[in-house]
């Protein structure tokens, strides 16, 4: 029987680790954040009712087994007109949901159309907003929002309305071999998932590998100054329990990507203090794939530029989960 792998997370960091993953023989599941209200599916949510399909797209274009076309088709971004800035996949899994009436049976769909190998589930079918608290008793609501916030002095982050975990999601839990957190945004991508009710619990009670894999860089204004051990701590307090294992990047990028990290303050993430109780697994993580973002996609020029080489990421995962 196939090890049953779980990934938790979000955006370009999950894509990346189910990119690596999905050429070996696991059953793989991603378990996608749904807090989601900037761009295309901020603005799908605002005008169509319907939940954020942008985190779950690239979850799903990850795990085709489709030609490359349509794997592009559904990543295809629009450039011009009343659709610039939505991808294709956005508009077409949220005509399934307004077809179907359920995102998650639009999600069904899209995994068929797609061929994919897995299973992609929403970490809760319930219409939330992220929001985060802070010392002097101020609350942002909005992901895209809180994009924009300095988060020193966040007290905690929370779901509006609370909300519930999918029923899939607890069991894909309860039955994996091996969970894995991250690389992701830590406080909108990652922590999201772990505040739907019931999903920390159905992670302590796993009897399955807990892997958390650190990001490279940290981010200007949310975790300015973080080592890996302050990533642990973050994860293990919405998680309530501790994580198993460790796997960071030992590999220095390029200095003159790093020199336009640092002039936005940002900066290597650094092992720092060893934290007790984890095993710690390093390696030359970093893509050699360089991301240059398009001067007509606004979007692009928020992400990511130095990313996880998802080859070498996968091959780790997958000797710890063997």
């Amino acid at each position: 029987m196939p090890k049953k792998v779980v990934v938790i997370g979000g955006g370009t960091g999950t894509f990346t680790v189910l990119s690596g993953l999905k050429k070996y023989p696991f059953n793989l599941t991603a378990i996608v954040t749904m807090s989601d209200d900037g761009s295309s599916s901020g603005v799908l949510r605002d005008e169509l009712g319907v939940l954020p399909p942008g985190d779950v797209r690239q979850c799903l274009v990850a795990l085709s087994r489709s030609p490359q076309f349509l794997r592009e088709l559904m990543n295809y971004r629009f450039r011009e007109g009343g659709l610039r800035g939505h991808s294709f996949g956005n508009l077409f899994i949220s005509a399934l949901e307004k077809m179907t009436g359920s995102f998650d049976e639009a999600v069904t769909r899209a995994s068929e159309v797609l061929h994919i190998e897995g299973r992609v589930i929403p970490s809760t079918l319930n219409k939330v907003r992220l929001a985060a608290k802070f010392s002097d008793g101020k609350i942002v609501r909005g992901e895209d929002k809180l994009a924009h916030t300095n988060l020193h002095g966040m007290q905690k982050l929370f779901l509006v309305p609370r909300a519930l975990a999918n029923p899939k999601a607890l069991r894909a839990i309860a039955e994996a071999d091996a969970i894995v957190i991250g690389p992701g945004n830590l406080f909108r991508s990652l922590v999201p998932n772990l505040l739907a009710r019931g999903i920390p619990e159905a992670i302590r009670k796993s009897h399955g590998k807990k892997i958390f894999v650190a990001n490279l860089m940290t981010q200007e204004g949310h975790t300015d100054g973080f080592t890996l051990g302050e990533y642990i701590k973050t994860i293990e307090q919405y998680l309530g329990g501790p994580m198993e294992y460790v796997i960071w990047n030992k590999k220095m990028p390029p200095a003159a990507l790093l020199k336009r990290y640092a002039r936005k303050g940002e900066h290597l993430v650094p092992r720092g203090e060893i934290v007790s109780g984890h095993r710690y697994i390093g390696g030359n993580l970093v893509s050699e794939k360089i991301f240059r973002p398009q001067k007509w996609d606004p979007i692009s020029a928020h992400r990511t530029l130095i990313r996880h080489d998802p080859a070498r990421l996968g091959a780790l995962i997958a000797k710890l989960v063997a």
